[in-house]
């Protein structure tokens, strides 16, 4: 009887051709580096997962920010502010930072 859903890696309902292996999906040499790198990418998705969800609560909270900045006579965007979330991300990431800092920004205010 055969779900579904997806399979496990090697398992495939009777009438469908199998499956890729957990070797060759994650591209690993053994079983054991198979397994390492199958539950690291489990992680890796579980963080990735909780940075969306961070993202989105920063784009909603931007989104308050400006409503208050433009209901009070303000302009919608504040270029001192975004200098210092720059400079922010680059002392912690590097030269990448600030790249991932413009795309937060855009997110957050689209495009100026």
């Amino acid at each position: 009887m055969s779900s579904s859903g997806p399979c496990r890696p090697g398992a495939a309902p009777d009438d469908e051709e199998p499956l890729m292996t957990a070797i060759e999906v994650t591209g690993a040499r053994t079983p054991e580096a198979a397994g390492v790198i199958t539950g690291a990418r489990e992680r890796i998705d579980a963080l990735d997962d909780r940075i969306i969800g961070l993202i989105q609560e920063r784009v909603a909270v931007s989104a308050v920010i400006q409503e208050a900045r433009i209901a009070s006579g303000g302009r919608r965007v504040n270029l001192s502010r975004e200098m210092d979330v720059l400079g922010h991300y680059r002392e912690a990431l590097g030269k990448p930072g600030t790249a991932l800092a413009m795309t937060l920004l855009e997110l957050c205010r689209g495009k100026i």
